[in-house]
């Protein structure tokens, strides 16, 4: 299983495999036709109050993990995480696609972390 990362202002590359888009709001300036999104999961986003609080804080990071993925065991993200859950045994590799400006501490980096650890 390969799980990719990629900022949405990144070109698609044809080895990224289906890309899924894990933010709540459509990356600013990216054309729909140029990001070629295969799915859009807003259910696997962050609440808008978490992503708020966290702001990309590095110092906030371990304690945004818990309260995302607390949130991921809410019956909000159950449809889209099935979803995501039928990507990965469909495909050898897919891309989580986000907007964050830090590649280190966002929902993405965390997502990944939590399908790969708990194979979902």
């Amino acid at each position: 299983m390969d799980i990719r990362l990629k900022r949405a202002y990144e070109a698609p590359a044809r080895s990224d495999g289906p890309r899924v888009l894990v933010d709540r709001i459509w990356p600013r300036g990216v054309a729909k036709e140029d990001a070629d999104i295969a799915h859009w999961l807003k259910g696997l986003a962050p609440s808008t109050e978490l992503r708020k609080w966290f702001g990309h804080d590095p110092d906030k990071w371990s304690e945004f993990r818990e309260r995302y993925l607390s949130e991921l065991a809410t019956e909000d993200a159950v449809e889209d995480l099935e979803k995501l859950k039928n990507l990965v045994e469909e495909h050898n590799r897919i891309t989580l696609v986000f907007a964050a400006k830090d590649t280190k501490h966002n929902n993405a980096v965390a997502l990944r972390d939590f399908i790969l650890n708990n194979r979902l």
